[in-house]
């Protein structure tokens, strides 16, 4: 079911609903945000997956993608936090005012699972889940893609002065980006707030202080983004926030790699998303052989905290 989420500075987002089947029991609401330059739609499936088992299911895209691009990226001033502190808070908020009672929860891939610490609504969530989630940041990523990074950021710079935004289709890749998204991306902050300026820079912070929601973040060894110097720092901007952190091996899911994306794909429908499912429905992960063991795990005494 498509629907259209207004945020607080008038910009519709386009979103999809999946709701429980009629006589099943409904056992709350999981908001899934997409990682960046990924339309809503790759995650249509693990959102019906969700529906199946009881949880209404919302997915979205951010503005300046897919259904949200809102005409010609040219010109259109969008920076990637307020992915998070716009969008996925309208999201939130729509989601909260339709719960009827019951729990919220999340689901964030990549910067989705960093962004959501930037919304104001995000406190009232009641679990976190997130794949790979990290913003980038290059010492986090291992040498080799550390040198890949610097490479897209060289494209990056000239192609948006070129054409004012990023041509990420006209290069074979995934989505265009909004410039201000690109840019931010591509400069590579450490402390990602720093994007933005002033009042803004502290509500973001105060955002992320007043998130309580236990947090689950995952990523498999060999996604090259979310290394778990990547996972620390993202779990590290929610302070209030318990939180753990377990690497997955491919070898778990009966695969050589998995990479950045992989898990939310079908075929990870028998083992992957019933891990998931258990932490969103009652807070636990479940181990045994189909999950392997993590090559890391870090409690949340040994998370180091802003």
């Amino acid at each position: 079911m498509e629907i259209s989420i207004a945020c607080t500075d008038g910009r519709e987002l386009a979103g999809q609903l999946f709701p429980v089947p009629d006589g099943a029991q409904r056992r709350g609401t999981v908001v899934i945000a997409s990682a960046t330059a990924v339309r809503a739609g790759y995650y249509r499936r693990y959102a019906e997956y969700l529906a199946e088992n009881g949880f209404t299911a919302v997915t979205f895209d951010y503005r300046g993608i897919g259904g949200s691009r809102g005409g010609s990226l040219r010109g259109q001033r969008v920076r990637w936090y307020e992915w998070g502190s716009l969008d996925i808070d309208a999201v939130l908020a729509w989601a909260l005012a339709q719960a009827d009672g019951l729990p919220v929860h999340f689901v964030g891939h990549s910067f989705g699972g960093y962004g959501v610490g930037l919304a104001a609504h995000a406190s009232g969530l009641g679990r976190i889940l997130t794949v790979g989630a990290q913003h980038a940041y290059w010492r986090d990523l291992r040498l080799r893609h550390q040198l890949g990074h610097w490479g897209r950021a060289l494209l990056m710079f000239p192609l948006v002065g070129i054409f004012g935004y990023f041509p990420a289709k006209r290069l074979g890749l995934m989505e265009d980006l909004p410039a201000g998204v690109a840019l931010d991306w591509a400069r590579s902050r450490k402390d990602f707030t720093t994007a933005a300026a002033g009042a803004v820079r502290s509500a973001l912070r105060a955002h992320q202080a007043a998130v309580t929601a236990p947090l689950l973040a995952l990523a498999p060894t060999d996604d090259a983004y979310a290394t778990v110097a990547a996972m620390e720092r993202a779990v590290a901007y929610t302070p209030h926030s318990p939180a753990r952190i377990f690497q997955l091996h491919p070898s778990a899911y009966g695969r050589a790699s998995l990479g950045h994306f992989a898990l939310f794909h079908s075929r990870y429908r028998d083992s992957f998303w019933p891990q998931t499912l258990a932490w969103l429905r009652d807070g636990s992960w479940e181990w045994g052989d189909s999950a392997g063991h993590p090559s890391v795990e870090l409690g949340d005494d040994d998370i180091p905290r802003r």
